[in-house]
């Protein structure tokens, strides 16, 4: 027979001034890392942390909207939103492999978590045979180097979109950036530079590391790409940063970040993208989805809705 609710509230209300339960101390801490196998391929999610955005960073969406959204969501309303970073790791079973690494130190006090987490999971920064990049804004670019500016990963190979790279260092669309966007070039040269002779771009999509095609996803930036991680029948997308807030672009995937270099672009990709993982049911995963972001897209009405994959051992 189902509790009643007056019995349900006592039980708990009994439970809660136990003496033994009061005794345990807090935790106060959660996993940061989450593994799983695609095919014969082990990929690794690393929570870098998170900081407190804004709603007002997305157009297209009103502070109504973006409530009800949040609130739908369990989410707290109001401007205030939280915005989650990840990174991951493949063992192809033959490469081990980095995709993107976390926030530059002193972005924020809570991100910038990468390189430890790395160290706690018991990688080697000297073992990995490659990093492919999505993008180089400074949230993915984190932990490429050391506090002395040498490259962390000394043995790997520096895998990105040849748009992308070229893109970050041209003087002259730089000389012509905002003053507050400067600060995004330096972190993308300064991540980049310790790598120039390790570096191997790509202009069309297609095989990078065996079992990791590049797939092309302009927009957000003009080489912004993600990576297609295939192992027998299993596959997984890591799509990079299609979406940065879950409650709020799924819903509305014309709702594009104030930090897309090409807002109308990314939010034309972003449609396109959501429509083919519906269809096709990929495995996704993504920088800025709920840790450890694993997920299924399906069609909701005239937008998309997350479906959370079920955890696996």
């Amino acid at each position: 027979m189902l509790s009643t609710r007056r019995s349900f509230l006592t039980g708990a209300a009994a439970l809660a001034v136990s003496p033994a339960l009061a005794k345990a101390p807090m935790v106060e801490t959660t996993s940061p890392v989450y593994r799983m196998k695609v095919g014969d391929f082990e990929v690794t999610a690393f929570s870098d942390g998170s900081f407190d955005g804004s709603t007002k960073l997305f157009s297209h969406i009103d502070q109504a909207e973006a409530d009800r959204l949040l609130a739908k969501d369990f989410r707290p309303v109001g401007e205030k939103l939280r915005l989650e970073v990840n990174a991951f790791v493949v063992n192809t079973g033959d490469k081990l492999v980095l995709v993107d690494s976390g926030t530059v130190p002193g972005f924020a006090p809570t991100l910038g978590k990468f390189p430890e987490r790395l160290a706690a999971a018991g990688y080697k920064p000297e073992d990995f045979d490659a990093i492919v990049m999505t993008h180089l804004h400074a949230d993915h670019v984190g932990a490429l180097t050391m506090a002395e500016g040498k490259a962390r990963f000394p043995n790997a190979e520096f895998i990105l979109s040849a748009a992308e790279m070229k893109f970050w260092w041209d003087d002259g669309i730089m000389s012509r950036a905002k003053k507050e966007d400067q600060f995004f070039f330096q972190a993308a040269r300064g991540a980049s530079k310790p790598y120039e002779k390790a570096v191997r771009t790509f202009d069309k999509d297609g095989e990078v590391v065996k079992g990791i095609s590049a797939v092309a996803l302009p927009g957000h930036t003009p080489g912004h790409s993600g990576y297609l991680i295939a192992s027998g029948a299993d596959s997984l997308l890591i799509w990079g940063d299609i979406i940065h807030s879950p409650s709020l672009q799924f819903a509305h995937p014309e709702a594009s970040i104030v930090f897309d270099v090409d807002p109308d672009m990314a939010a034309a990709t972003r449609r396109k993208i959501l429509d083919r993982v519906s269809a096709d049911k990929t495995l996704i995963a993504g920088m800025h989805l709920n840790f450890p972001a694993f997920s299924h897209i399906e069609t909701d009405g005239s937008g998309f809705s997350i479906v959370p994959d079920h955890w696996r051992l």
